[in-house]
């Protein structure tokens, strides 16, 4: 089954996005380096972007245009709950028809007043996954914090569902970062039995006098990359293209998704990188200025003692040392890890770290024990 990689992008009406000019859409996309465009092809038990007084489907033509350049075509379907046998009959029927290799259920507002929701959303990802196969992938589009909806059957959706893609609109405020590392942090909840991975969806959209800006799209990306997300959406082509500043699409555009944001350094790594460029202010600088350093021997308390603590390391401890990490674990604030090092005085086989990191990063505590040999 393929990875779900890259930048990506909602349609929700095809004759608004680019004049429906299947054509244009696909190279528009391809010049965005867009990897996938998620199309929406069914409305409850309907076929969707459907002309029904001309029985012209305009879906075909934008999936052959998109995957001619290179771009996975996806489908979305808005599933109601009520009638979830006739629901899964046309998604399976969509996806077969079109060829897709990938789809999203998309359940909101409806589903959460749904008799039986539970039920019925049990049997409708039993009868798309049946109908379907193993070698299309399925994600859930809904909220971005379950526990704000608890009437949406969550689990019975994501038991089956290989992505979540979860909208993380951050309406009415200017702070997507913040709210996708929450969005992350909602989905990890025990409450949700086997949580798959994340791909969030963005806001490039404007709604009840609010708009996205470009700067928040930007700041949204780089947290996506920067938290090792595989793949990003947004919500929606024609509001991007059409009803928001051109350095909205820009932004999106532009964006290098495969080096827009190094993969930071673990602490744990950075530490030992520093003690190999044995340079004592670099090491310093990994530590906040009120910093406790502690070993069996000593205490020393402020970035400046703490550099002259390693300037002593440096130069009489363990000169000239070769320091090797040996492993490390943890999360968040806390890291523990184990080291060696080879030096012209002696060796260190036995190195044990306990880190404790402020908010921005920067170790306040830090104890180290460690015998040279």
């Amino acid at each position: 089954m393929a990875k779900l990689q890259g930048k990506g992008i909602f349609v929700w009406k095809i004759p608004k996005c680019e004049g429906g000019d299947v054509q244009q859409i696909a190279s528009v996309a391809r010049d965005a380096a867009l990897t996938h465009v998620i199309i929406k092809v069914a409305n409850g038990i309907w076929k969707y972007n459907y002309d029904w007084d001309r029985h012209i489907d305009f879906c075909p033509p934008l999936v052959q245009s998109l995957r001619r350049r290179g771009i996975e075509p996806w489908g979305w379907h808005y599933v109601f709950g009520e009638d979830p046998i006739r629901e899964a009959r046309i998604a399976v029927e969509r996806v077969n028809t079109l060829g897709l290799r990938g789809y999203v259920i998309n359940a909101e507002a409806h589903y959460k007043r749904a008799r039986n929701r539970h039920a019925a959303a049990e049997i409708f990802m039993r009868e798309l996954r049946r109908g379907v196969g193993r070698d299309v992938l399925l994600a859930l589009s809904s909220y971005r914090y379950p526990s704000l909806h608890p009437e949406l059957p969550w689990n019975q959706f994501l038991r089956v569902c290989d992505l979540n893609m979860p909208q993380v609109y951050w309406i009415h405020a200017h702070n997507p970062a913040e709210q996708l590392e929450q969005t992350l942090r909602a989905f990890a909840s025990p409450d949700i039995d086997a949580p798959p991975p994340i791909v969030p969806t963005g806001s490039a959209f404007s709604e009840h006098g609010w708009t996205a800006s470009a700067s928040e799209v930007r700041a949204f990306l780089d947290a996506a990359r920067a938290l090792n997300l595989d793949a990003v959406n947004f919500w929606e082509w024609h509001a991007a293209r059409d009803r928001l500043p051109p350095d909205m699409w820009a932004t999106i555009s532009e964006y290098d998704w495969e080096n827009g944001v190094p993969e930071p350094l673990d602490i744990a790594v950075a530490y030992i990188d520093a003690l190999n460029a044995r340079n004592p202010a670099n090491v310093a600088a990994l530590y906040a200025s009120n910093a406790v350093h502690i070993t069996s021997s000593f205490t020393t308390r402020g970035r400046a003692a703490i550099e002259g603590w390693y300037r002593q390391l440096f130069g009489r401890v363990l000169p000239d040392a070769v320091f090797t990490l040996a492993n490390y674990s943890g999360a968040g604030s806390v890291r523990h890890l184990t080291w060696t090092a080879d030096s012209s005085t002696g060796r260190v086989v036995d190195g044990r770290d306990t880190i404790g990191l402020n908010p921005a990063g920067e170790i306040v505590y830090h104890y180290t024990f460690f015998t040279v040999r």
